[in-house]
């Protein structure tokens, strides 16, 4: 295929400056640690905080701004640490407060922030608010879960469906009444309209500011209030194929109600009210994502960032998917800050849903140039530093509820969550000296740590330079976006700031792309394209040109 040379034919997607005081997250690279799988030191076949500790390391070493962990608070681990027993305390299987209180001062020795998860929405059943709470209709913590009777007929209070499938409603035989669960019936969701709730809450998030955390990442925060009249659900009449019975609805009533704001508005009061720049970023999923991530955004008064599933859950990598990402968030005044990521443990890692038969190294180099050109914060999932793709996890050593639930139909989220792989030839990779949690997948051997240390031309050696290539130049990190109008799978665009100009080119495609940069701009970075001015743009491609100064 060919495509026109570049040309004033554009659409504009403008973006703001950074400020005089740049904070430190505006544009930074977050690494995402799944605790579960990083690292074991106590033989259990679970990674562990020691763990991360001792491989934080390898985490500065790439250049990123901080680090973001998935939960390690005491858990049954119905859905492995998003369902919170105690908010403030570690679970045994990841080790002790003083554990985590080791991690916090290593990473800020090395220079890395630490941002952890935050599940506001909803608990363990076993926590002891909703052991309480069960009891009876009148205990102090009666209203701190959402109850409600049953219908006439004794059927559920409403349509609603949980995500991991079936009625959203339990009932309780205790109560005589049906509890409201998203997700798994072993995470009732909190009444987060309840201002002692909304108390607790917030004294669960001064609890580990004090221990030094540098912000929160807010799991599924569109989930934590819903329309407290239980109004049923629509339907959804378009046809298509769905999985789960939670995809036969239009959420407009478990979920998403306005009132949210207002409990936004006093964790961003709570996390103002510590020293420095703390970091406040949103997990918002499902149809109405982008209306939401921007109006949890939205001024001064309410998080700085969130992200959606637009990379994540999509099967291709597109021109026009990638186009959606800067026009979500055109840079208008009072605007939020978006973070992107392209991979983490709740979807199948991008390179198994991207790559399309192509050479993986080559896709993954590609993809890591994309993610860290993009306007807004980018999230890096360990082991993508690797090129690491979707792990196979057989059947029988399935864990995740949901790959249970939709298998064979879907990946599933155990694939993208098995262990990190440090050394090709220790019997579990380096993680552990024992039978790990979920199986090593044989093919992550070859792309081990230890092995690409060794290569110069390895992805890792890649991402560490594409990394310090961000940090260095103003207009990658916290400059304007505008995406030039492409042909097909040729993807082009600006970025610009603090008196620079880059031009950022992609071939997504499988076969070469006619295409010479425009005179007078040199290149900067290339990956995959041997040579940048030879006329033809190779398939995964990807460019970088520096405008003419003066």
């Amino acid at each position: 295929m060919t495509a026109e040379p570049l040309s004033q034919d554009l659409y504009a997607v403008p973006g703001g400056e950074a400020a005089p005081h740049r904070e430190w997250w505006r544009g930074a690279v977050i690494y995402q640690v799944y605790p579960r799988s990083f690292a074991d030191t106590n033989g259990d076949g679970i990674g562990d905080l020691p763990g991360i500790t001792a491989h934080l390391g390898h985490v500065a070493s790439l250049g990123v701004d901080g680090v973001w962990l998935s939960p390690f608070f005491t858990s049954p681990m119905k859905d492995f640490g998003y369902d919170v027993a105690d908010y403030v305390g570690i679970d045994p299987i990841f080790g002790t407060m003083e554990d985590f209180d080791r991690l916090v001062a290593r990473a800020h020795e090395l220079g890395l922030k630490v941002i952890i998860d935050q599940v506001y929405s909803h608990t363990s059943d076993l926590h002891d608010w909703f052991q309480e709470s069960r009891q009876d209709r009148t205990n102090p913590k009666a209203d701190w879960f959402v109850w409600a009777d049953a219908r006439p007929e004794g059927s559920p209070p409403s349509n609603w469906q949980s995500v991991f499938g079936g009625p959203a409603w339990t009932w309780d035989a205790r109560r005589h009444q049906y509890y409201m669960h998203n997700f798994l019936k072993e995470q009732p969701q909190l009444n987060v309209r309840n201002a002692e709730v909304q108390e607790a809450l917030l004294g669960v998030a001064r609890f580990w500011l004090d221990r030094g955390v540098d912000g929160f990442r807010c799991d599924a925060l569109n989930f934590s209030m819903h329309d407290p009249a239980l109004t049923d659900n629509p339907p959804v009449l378009t046809p298509g194929k769905r999985t789960r019975s939670f995809d036969f609805q239009h959420h407009d009533h478990n979920q998403s109600h306005p009132d949210i704001l207002t409990f936004l508005t006093r964790l961003r009061q709570t996390t103002d009210s510590y020293d420095g720049d703390r970091f406040l970023v949103a997990e918002v999923g499902g149809e109405k994502a982008n209306e939401e991530m921007k109006l949890y955004t939205e001024g001064a008064d309410r998080l700085h960032s969130a992200y959606g599933f637009l990379y994540l859950y999509a099967d291709k990598l597109t021109t026009d998917l990638v186009d959606r990402g800067p026009a979500m968030w055109p840079g208008t005044e009072g605007e939020g800050w978006p973070s992107w990521s392209f991979s983490n443990h709740d979807a199948p890692r991008a390179l198994s849903r991207w790559a399309e038969g192509r050479d993986p190294k080559a896709f993954a180099e590609m993809a890591l140039l994309l993610l860290m050109c993009l306007r807004g914060n980018v999230f890096v999932y360990q082991g993508e530093e690797l090129g690491l793709p979707q792990a196979e996890v057989p059947f029988e050593r399935l864990v995740d509820p949901e790959a249970i639930a939709n298998w064979p139909d879907t990946l599933g989220r155990d694939g993208a969550r098995t262990p990190m792989p440090w050394k090709s030839d220790n019997g579990f990779a380096g993680f552990s000296e024992h039978e790990p949690w979920l199986p090593v997948d044989p093919r992550h051997r070859a792309l081990a740590v230890e092995v690409q240390e060794k290569d110069p031309n390895s992805t890792l050696h890649l991402a560490r330079r594409l990394i310090a290539l961000r940090h260095s130049h103003p207009a990658l990190r916290t400059g304007a976006m505008t995406m030039l109008k492409d042909a097909g799978e040729l993807l082009l665009f600006r970025r610009e700031g603090d008196g620079e100009t880059l031009l950022c080119a992609f071939n997504l495609g499988h076969d070469p792309i006619a295409w010479t940069p425009p005179a007078g701009w040199s290149v900067v970075e290339a990956v995959n394209q041997p040579d940048a001015r030879s006329g033809q743009l190779a398939p995964m491609a990807g460019l970088i040109f520096s405008g003419p100064t003066g």
